[in-house]
């Protein structure tokens, strides 16, 4: 199967990308809405990461408004990388490839779900007590790297 080496190569070829997103952030409107169609067409083989890729485009979609920025650049660089490598057609095995297509897609997510663990908490927790009422910038946060 996918190796976790293999699944790490996969999605850093989207860190570029990624790294304009964080440039313009309203780019990121389009993505997510790709990233949810596709999340909604494939649902059942998601299952085991389905509320982890959700509570994503949710993160990216407060970030990009400004409503949470407490999240270092290297994680949300990270998290985009993955959603964009997750709506790429061509990637470690392509979409076409039915029942193997998304196997990958997963993957990767899952792996990225590991690396920035701490951050997808933290968002959770101020999602459920703000409701997006403040604004926090990353300035916030002690600074750390993945």
């Amino acid at each position: 199967m996918l190796g976790t080496k293999k699944i790490e190569e996969g999605y850093k070829k989207f860190e570029k990308k990624a790294k304009e997103y964080v440039k313009r952030p309203e780019k990121t409107d389009v993505l997510i809405k790709d990233a949810t169609k596709k999340a909604d067409d494939k649902k059942g083989s998601l299952t085991e990461i389905w509320d982890n890729l959700q509570l994503l485009f949710e993160l990216v979609s407060a970030w990009r408004k400004g409503e949470y920025r407490k999240i270092p650049t290297a994680s949300i660089v990270t998290i985009i990388a993955s959603i964009i490598y997750f709506v790429s057609p061509i990637d470690l095995m392509p979409d076409f490839l039915v029942g193997l297509g998304i196997v990958d897609d997963a993957a990767v997510i899952g792996f990225v779900l590991k690396q920035i663990t701490a951050d997808l908490e933290k968002f959770k927790i101020w999602k459920e007590t703000n409701k997006g009422e403040n604004v926090i910038t990353e300035k916030d946060l002690p600074q750390h790297s993945l």
